[in-house]
């Protein structure tokens, strides 16, 4: 067992007794117990095969490389529709998990054999993506803003096309554009914050300080 995962779970205040029992389970399965992101995750040879996490309504285990299981009994839920990979299942009691025990370890079991097989997700292109009218529109007005979102990386370029486009209403969308574009011409991503260190802080939360 790892320490700081240890640590973690003394200073849960929700969800300990759940947390307490996938841990168990998923340390039944023969992965190394690892802690990442303030996480416990779980790797087999290295790889991340599954992490405990937590929010305010539920509890949860995430599969690294959840939309290539099977998914036999129908409870992989995609967090978000930017996501590609990984795949959650949810619990909101012990009862549950208790429940769903050897359901949980098959899965654990077939996420190992899938990593140990080399498989990959085929992530959708961006091109795949729907081009936005308003995003046209402005690359026309701005050759350098065109030409700035064209060198992003295929990840961020995807971000931004999710974000743009989840407003039904145009001006909502031209908005969202607008907002970025700054932020695009200076090569960051959606969720890049630049904060004074030597590098960029992925999903930066704003409460450390500038160093000087």
């Amino acid at each position: 067992m790892n320490k700081e995962v240890n640590n973690y779970l003394i200073g849960l205040k929700k969800w300990k007794k759940e947390v307490t029992k996938l841990r168990k389970i998923i340390l039944e399965s023969g992965l190394k117990e690892e802690f990442k992101w303030k996480r416990p995750c779980y790797t087999n040879n290295g790889k991340n095969i599954v992490l405990i996490h937590e929010f305010k309504n539920y509890c949860a285990i995430l599969f690294y490389k959840g939309a290539l299981l099977k998914n036999s009994e129908n409870i992989l839920v995609q967090q978000t529709e930017n996501v590609q990979s990984a795949r959650q299942i949810r619990f909101i009691t012990l009862a549950e998990i208790e429940q769903k025990e050897i359901t949980i370890k098959e899965y654990i079991k077939e996420a190992i054999e899938i990593e140990k097989s080399g498989k990959k997700v085929e992530y959708k292109k961006t091109s795949d993506f729907e081009m936005l009218e308003e995003l046209e529109q402005k690359f026309s007005e701005n050759l350098e803003f065109e030409k700035a979102f064209k060198k992003l990386t295929v990840g961020r370029q995807r971000g931004y096309l999710l974000h743009f486009n989840k407003p039904k209403q145009s001006k909502t969308k031209i908005s969202r554009i607008e907002k970025n574009m700054k932020k695009i011409i200076d090569g960051y991503g959606l969720n890049d914050c630049f904060c004074g260190l030597s590098k960029r802080k992925p999903n930066c939360d704003g409460s450390h300080k500038k160093i000087i």
